[in-house]
């Protein structure tokens, strides 16, 4: 198999919603990966890493895998018509459909969320439900060809499970020990349940003005 991997690009991406999965789709054999957006200009990362796309929207090949990443800029795209437009009719015709973090609530604003299980990053998990979807607190969801991930690092995790079903087991196995994917954190405190209240509240404030602008936006499609 040879294939024919979408990753969204965007202004505000959180480029380490896009480097995990890259990196582990680049590892499968023969795949050829394609970065996708409106323009080949190029965009700057929410942390100010400049990079452009491969091909755009028109330019879009035949894909066997899409992934949606987030990130502060997913935000604008829940109200553009074209970035909608783009994900349903690439998502009509492709086998495997994924997203990272935030990236969920594309999907979600683009309506292919309804009656589907889903996560996304804990800061925004709540607006699932608005979308359609039945919210679930776990690291990497599969729903059929649907995989969405929690937040940020869970991209590697993403990457590796569509491999496994879209590629195969032994090669999935191969990229995790490739990439020495062992993950060992220095504090045990990566999730809600784990990470103490000081965190929480920084982590929280830290959010605080995207998540506003993004409640405002939910209600407003809701409505």
């Amino acid at each position: 198999m040879s294939p024919s991997i979408g990753l969204l690009v965007f202004p505000g991406i959180q480029i380490l919603d896009l480097a995990g999965p890259y990196e582990v789709f680049r590892a499968v054999p023969d795949a050829t990966l394609h970065l996708l957006w409106k323009d080949r200009a190029p965009v700057m990362s929410a942390g100010g890493l400049p990079f452009a796309a491969t091909a755009t929207f028109a330019e879009a090949p035949a894909l066997d895998v899409l992934c949606v990443p987030g990130g502060a800029g997913v935000n604008r795209l829940m109200t553009d018509a074209a970035v909608l437009d783009f994900l349903r009719a690439t998502a009509a015709r492709t086998p495997w459909l994924s997203s990272v973090c935030t990236g969920a609530l594309l999907l979600g604003a683009a309506g292919l969320l309804r009656g589907r299980r889903a996560t996304t990053h804990w800061n925004s998990h709540d607006f699932l439900a608005a979308f359609g979807a039945e919210p679930v607190d776990q690291r990497v969801v599969r729903d059929g060809n649907l995989f969405t991930a929690a937040g940020v690092t869970s991209g590697i995790d993403l990457a590796l499970a569509v491999v496994d079903a879209a590629v195969g087991r032994e090669r999935a196995e191969e990229i995790t020990l490739a990439f020495e994917y062992a993950p060992q954190p220095p504090f045990a405190g990566g999730t809600l349940k784990q990470a103490p209240p000081a965190a929480i509240a920084a982590a929280r404030e830290r959010y605080a003005a995207s998540r506003r602008e993004r409640e405002a936006i939910v209600a407003s499609l809701r409505a």
